[in-house]
């Protein structure tokens, strides 16, 4: 028994390093078949004046129908064969293939044109010995005290001030004030038992000075003039008035620093000395791990100058809608739809750069792990499922179902290659320890 002829016809041509441009060619049986099919479906439920349902004849079907369902049919053959097509070209794309066709005709075969983004081809430079900076990390004695004196002021405590204390900054006031404006009281203004921060900076230039040296008890009178950007519309930039009521003084009293100190922030710290320790544990981790960074940009600047390549457009955008739509999500609901969008505007350019160069990192280590041959085992893929399982605090079973259900296993194992590859890198690099600025 003779095989089909084949109904679909691809013809690829490489236009650039990295794409790709494929000239696919229907049968003219497939698309009378999508015709056909289409006008069957159509007469169904089809309501033409002058006959019943489901009997108008297919010339009045064409002559009603004919232009809408042939755009529907253009649609319809695309979707079915685009991916068969680039099957069959041998073509890996890096993005969605962007496709030219006009309408088909019945009886006559469909010709449209995808045009596919691919992976650069990439001649690495050599390897070992790139250069690259890594600032040294030193943390001084004066660096872990003042870390000391942080979580002294956070775990300061607001007590009543001796009587007679005047207010100075640092004080916490509690207060009853009216405000007017122009003798009249106005919305917002008034307030009881309202607890003002000398030297916060938090209310209306002005104000929070003019009750330096108060005492609990004292009526005094503020006067201030509300800025030209001010949120309210009704007062910003105009002179306002305050009688205020100092109902009382307050003042913040820091605990002692010493063994009972460090035992309250936790188990693990049974004296002052070993809370130092930790403090300082606590900056060299973060500073090595900033350290490790820069020596990673540096390195990848290094490779990404001696390697010539261009960026597939489309695994820029596609980085690129990565970041805006996790940023849109994160700031949703904290300001204006309009205020939103235009934000998400203005960072489509800002970021673009950043996006590009995400995506020739990727590349590059990618090519990296390709030129050294570095895989990912299943064991190591395991270990790292549960390694972030744990830090979630979750069964690493049901983490990795999750991966798998979303497709993500393999970005997953792609993800530990680059790192691997980076690794390979950094191994090999003359890095050139810096002085910490």
């Amino acid at each position: 028994m003779s095989e089909s002829p084949p109904t679909l016809r691809v013809e690829t041509t490489e236009t650039s390093p990295i794409l790709r441009t494929l000239e696919v060619e229907i049968d003219a049986d497939r698309v009378r078949k999508a015709y056909d099919r289409a006008y069957r479906d159509l007469a169904k439920g089809a309501r033409i004046k002058g006959f019943r349902p489901g009997k108008a004849p297919r010339s009045v079907l064409e002559r009603v129908y004919g232009a809408s369902l042939a755009e529907d049919i253009e649609r319809q053959l695309v979707g079915e064969t685009l991916h068969e097509a680039v099957e069959q070209s041998g073509v890996e794309p890096v993005a969605e293939p962007a496709v030219e066709s006009n309408a088909p005709t019945p009886g006559e075969p469909f010709r449209y044109v995808a045009r596919v983004e691919v992976r650069p081809p990439i001649e690495l430079p050599t390897l070992v010995g790139l250069p690259a900076t890594r600032p040294s990390v030193v943390v001084e004695d004066e660096e872990v005290e003042g870390e000391l004196a942080s979580l002294q002021e956070r775990r300061a405590t607001t007590v009543d001030a001796e009587e007679g204390t005047a207010a100075e900054n640092g004080s916490a006031l509690v207060v009853d004030y009216v405000g007017r404006i122009d003798g009249e009281a106005f919305e917002g203004g008034t307030s009881e038992g309202a607890t003002i921060e000398l030297g916060s900076g938090r209310l209306v230039p002005g104000f929070e000075d003019q009750l330096l040296g108060a005492v609990a008890g004292e009526e005094r009178q503020v006067s201030i003039t509300f800025p030209d950007d001010y949120p309210s519309e009704d007062v910003k930039g105009k002179d306002a008035v305050f009688d205020v009521k100092v109902v009382g003084v307050k003042r913040r009293e820091k605990p002692a620093l010493d063994d009972e100190f460090a035992k309250s922030l936790g188990d693990e710290f049974e004296s002052l000395d070993a809370l130092r320790e930790r403090i300082r544990k606590d900056l060299v981790d973060g500073r090595e791990r900033q350290a490790k960074s820069e020596a990673r940009r540096t390195l990848m600047d290094a490779l990404i100058e001696r390697t010539e390549f261009d960026a597939p457009p489309g695994m820029v955008d596609r980085r690129l809608h990565q970041r805006l739509s996790m940023a849109y999500e994160q700031l949703k609901g904290g300001m204006g739809e309009a205020e939103l969008e235009a934000q998400v505007r203005q960072w489509r350019e800002q970021w673009r750069p950043d996006a590009e160069r995400e995506v020739r990192e990727s590349l590059l280590l990618e090519a990296v792990a390709e030129d050294q041959q570095l895989e990912v085992s299943d064991e190591s893929l395991d270990a790292r499922v549960e390694e972030m399982a744990a830090e979630q605090g979750m069964a690493a079973a049901r983490l990795r179902q999750s991966y798998e259900e979303r497709g993500l296993i393999e970005a997953l194992r792609s993800q530990m290659r680059e790192e691997s590859a980076l690794e390979f890198l950094l191994d090999g690099a003359k890095v050139e320890e810096t002085t910490a600025t």
